[in-house]
């Protein structure tokens, strides 16, 4: 377990990750929390930006009430703000948003009224420090992110094929991509720390194949190395069937199954991670409640599908799974991009 105190080379790293997303003397920033949020982080971007001479100021929401059948994680789609639009308005105000939501706001309905005017925003993962400070971006990383989502906005087709028999087949032509660099510096930008993912948001209907998840891939919505094989059909989007035996199958039709929404089954985004000092294996050295997985999401060569939320093909649903994968191969349009996880050029 470790502890939840000050330290100052976690503060140091704190400015040095808001100073890359262009915090200057007088800008206002908002801090937006709830009262879940993990105070330790709050508290270090509070000090980090009185280092930097920014205007703070802090946006508290009350974490909402436990309303589902089973808890809610990794979802990216905070539901702090349903509802709120006073609060939205407060956070469209500032130059930029530090999200330290539970859940962040990376998929929240919310996140347009926010960034609209061109405010920025960036979500810290709910991480320990300890972590963060491992996983601290450079610009160098930046340009990476920028790249790749070069390659997946020129491509027409994602192709993603292992030995343990994925296939799946991606039209990524007109879809939105993103990349999370760690950092957040031009305006209208969304990211996240720890960064290192370029991913896209496919179009409605354009998702077939099947998905293979092999031992050692994860299941971040539990925290959990797959340790059985498990089958996903995916047609039109969705996941038609999860074949498999053995817990980890359970559970993922269990958890698929007790949302009752037909859009907790679909595509979410596709991509590959980027982050060479991200670790596969990081997960066996942390609690639970040290860890939102977001490392996980970003080491170099893992290919993430995820279900559940996609705002650009009008779904919202806060059912998610964000599915690491390893020893993948990625094409675009033929082109590799990853081969057996490891990543090309």
């Amino acid at each position: 377990m470790l502890t939840d105190r000050l330290e100052g080379k976690w503060l140091d790293c704190f400015e040095e990750v808001l100073a890359l997303s262009a915090v200057k003397k007088g800008e206002s920033v908002a801090i937006l929390s709830e009262s879940q949020s993990r105070a330790l982080n709050v508290q270090l971007v509070e000090l980090a930006l009185h280092r930097l001479g920014a205007k703070a100021y802090h946006v508290i929401v009350p974490t909402p009430a436990q309303t589902l059948p089973v808890p809610v994680r990794s979802t990216g789609a905070s539901n702090a703000l349903a509802g709120q639009d006073a609060v939205v308005k407060a956070l469209a105000a500032a130059d930029m948003v530090v999200d330290l939501t539970v859940e962040g706001l990376l998929h929240a309905p919310e996140l347009p009224g926010v960034v609209r005017g061109g405010t920025r925003m960036l979500f810290i993962s709910n991480e320990h420090p300890e972590a963060l400070e491992r996983l601290k971006p450079d610009p160098e990383l930046g340009a990476r992110v920028d790249g790749a989502i070069a390659m997946m906005k020129a491509a027409s087709e994602l192709r993603v094929t292992s030995p343990g028999g994925t296939d799946l087949i991606v039209d990524v032509s007109g879809a939105p991509v993103g990349g999370a660099r760690g950092f957040a510096a031009a305006p209208k930008s969304v990211d996240h720390w720890p960064g290192g993912l370029v991913a896209c948001f496919p179009r409605a209907g354009s998702v077939n194949g099947r998905i293979v998840l092999d031992r050692g891939d994860l299941n971040l919505t539990f925290k959990r190395y797959v340790e059985e094989p498990i089958t996903l059909q995916i047609e039109d989007d969705f996941v038609t069937t999860v074949e498999g035996r053995g817990v980890d199958a359970e559970l993922l039709r269990s958890y698929f199954e007790v949302w009752g929404d037909r859009n907790a089954y679909a595509t979410s985004h596709v991509g590959w991670g980027l982050n060479e000092r991200a670790r596969w294996d990081a997960v066996t050295m942390y609690d639970k409640r040290d860890m939102n997985g977001t490392e996980q999401r970003t080491f170099a060569g893992n290919f993430l599908y995820s279900t559940g939320a996609n705002q650009f093909a009008k779904r919202f649903t806060l059912g998610h799974f964000d599915l690491p994968m390893r020893h993948c191969t990625v094409l675009l349009d033929n082109r590799p991009v990853v081969e057996d996880g490891k990543l090309v050029g």
